[in-house]
């Protein structure tokens, strides 16, 4: 009895350091082409990025730069598996000036509908993910920045006691892949701020009246990178500079996981293995709360919430 056990023992210690060996492999495989100023931002630190997900955004913006579709000198990264608030999860690298900024970003809320599973999250950690529309999730991949669109959200009233117009910008992501649906989804990035708890004031003189004379009022909320409807949020503070960014001049956006990502870590949780042991990654915190990941197409979601909303 006492060989039998010591022969599993040493049997999954081989099983162990095998998957640790193949784990550091993957990891120096994924360090060995990124620029050596650039490699002590990688990791899973705060601030830090995961080497898989810098990996897959220099192979995004290289190849668009190759193509001669983007000439913008920086591009853009987010890693979804960490956790929002003010978790710096969004990346904004330069290499031609050796520049890397990580910064806090938001994730999409999700929804908890009567008669449709719950594919909601919480603040801190997402465990849903989709490109379904009307879901107002996340969904992880290849995008290219587009158009900025100004839009008026509302009137509220500033400490002064005077009626502010909250003008807020949103820069329009294009997508490949799962991501394709980008445009139609309204999916993009915006600073984090809304005018909530909206009612009707009358306001005939102001150039954004309705045509009975009325604009919409409420209270200004500053969120910053808290849930989304889907999109990327961030402070007010730094969605200014990142903006003025990529105005006429477009770069790419990775967005990790992707649903093959996701399907995978799910598949390895359930069967009881580690997903970094298996090579995959996801942050370990936000891992250890949601439990496992899900992701929902949009073939399987989209009907249910069209049902919901007959």
């Amino acid at each position: 009895m006492m060989r039998s056990l010591f022969l599993k023992i040493v049997g999954l210690s081989i099983v162990v350091i095998a998957e640790l060996g193949l784990a550091q492999s993957l990891a120096a495989e994924q360090l060995s082409d990124i620029p050596p100023w650039l490699r002590p931002h990688v990791g899973p630190g705060e601030g830090q990025i995961a080497a898989i997900v810098l990996q897959r955004a220099r192979t995004l913006y290289f190849e668009k730069v190759r193509k001669g579709a983007i000439k913008n000198p920086c591009y853009f990264a987010m890693d979804a598996t960490r956790p929002a608030g003010f978790g710096r999860r969004f990346y904004v690298i330069c290499e031609a000036n050796q520049s890397f900024q990580a910064l806090p970003s938001g994730h999409g809320v999700g929804s908890n509908l009567e008669g449709v599973p719950d594919f909601s999250n919480d603040l801190r950690c997402a465990k849903n993910f989709s490109n379904a529309r009307n879901s107002n999730l996340t969904t992880g991949g290849p995008y290219v920045t587009a158009e900025i669109r100004t839009s008026f959200k509302g009137y509220y009233r500033a400490s002064d006691g005077q009626l502010v117009p909250l003008m807020r910008s949103f820069l329009q992501f294009d997508g490949e892949g799962d991501t394709a649906n980008a445009r139609s989804r309204a999916i993009g990035g915006h600073p984090g701020v809304i005018v909530k708890a909206v009612c009707r004031m009358k306001a005939p003189e102001s150039p954004y009246a309705d045509d009975e004379g009325y604009v919409p009022f409420g209270e200004l909320i500053e969120y910053g990178a808290n849930r989304s409807n889907g999109c990327t949020s961030w402070p007010a503070a730094d969605s200014e500079w990142i903006l003025a960014m990529v105005q006429d001049n477009p770069t790419t956006l990775y967005v990790y996981p992707q649903s093959t990502d996701i399907v995978a870590v799910a598949r390895a949780v359930k069967a009881g293995h580690s997903p970094a042991r298996a090579g995959l990654y996801w942050n370990e915190s936000c891992l250890k709360e949601i439990g496992f990941p899900n992701f929902w197409p949009s073939e399987t979601l989209e009907p249910a919430l069209m049902k919901y909303g007959e």
